[in-house]
């Protein structure tokens, strides 16, 4: 049997307490399966950078029960976690979190190295090769366009050869363009991995490149 690379069942999470306590979360089942691709579409505040925290273990849910790549999340600690996510699932955001002293070829490398992967320069300067910056390996961030910093977020996403990709509005930050320059690359990319992908956005156009597309309102699943 298959088993999900997300499974996430009546989940619930909440934030503050007494009077001030919100609920972002109502009762979300979401499930990827290896080699998917999802999109999660809603308006801004539906819950749905939420569900994408609680689905990578950055935020614990409150309740129901939330399964990343067969492993129980309230059964793992921080540091457990951490290192499931290093080996196991790339990341990409809305801001590049690029680190301003490093080089391309460094904010690649440099994760892979400190997970103890081998050849990590190698494997980083391949995965910059394959997003089209073979020839800006020594710039620094400040030194490369929105565009290019998401290629290099996108790189170093996957260079660890992870499992599954999860991007959050990847495209927030760009021109249109560029946007869709960035979502074709972003899915050739976890095409290549064989990665299941789930990404956040707010763009019909986007979502429909998916397989097939989660809608949410007010913290719910709704189709």
């Amino acid at each position: 049997m298959i088993e999900p690379l997300i499974a996430l069942e009546d989940v619930r999470l909440s934030l503050g307490d007494g009077p001030a306590r919100t609920e972002i979360l109502k009762g979300v089942s979401v499930r990827l399966m290896p080699g998917e691709s999802a999109a999660l579409l809603g308006p801004s505040g539906s819950g749905k950078s939420s569900l994408l925290a609680v689905a990578a273990g950055l935020e614990r849910a409150s309740g129901g029960e939330a399964l990343l790549l067969g492993r129980d999340m309230s059964a793992l600690d921080e540091d457990s976690l951490a290192r499931l996510r290093g080996r196991e699932v790339g990341i990409v955001l809305q801001a590049f979190h690029l680190l301003p002293t490093m080089t391309a070829l460094e904010n690649v490398a440099v994760p892979l190295e400190l997970a103890g992967a081998a050849e990590a320069r190698a494997r980083a300067a391949a995965e910059l090769e394959a997003v089209g910056l073979g020839h800006r390996l020594d710039h620094y961030p400040a030194q490369l366009s929105g565009g290019e910093q998401q290629r290099v977020a996108i790189a170093r996403a996957t260079a660890p050869r992870p499992r599954l990709l999860l991007a959050d509005e990847p495209t927030g930050n760009l021109d249109a363009a560029t946007g869709a320059l960035i979502i074709d690359l972003l899915f050739d990319r976890a095409a290549a991995a064989g990665a299941g992908l789930l990404v956040i956005t707010h763009d019909p156009a986007i979502a429909a490149r998916a397989g097939r597309t989660v809608r949410m309102l007010d913290g719910r699943v709704v189709e």
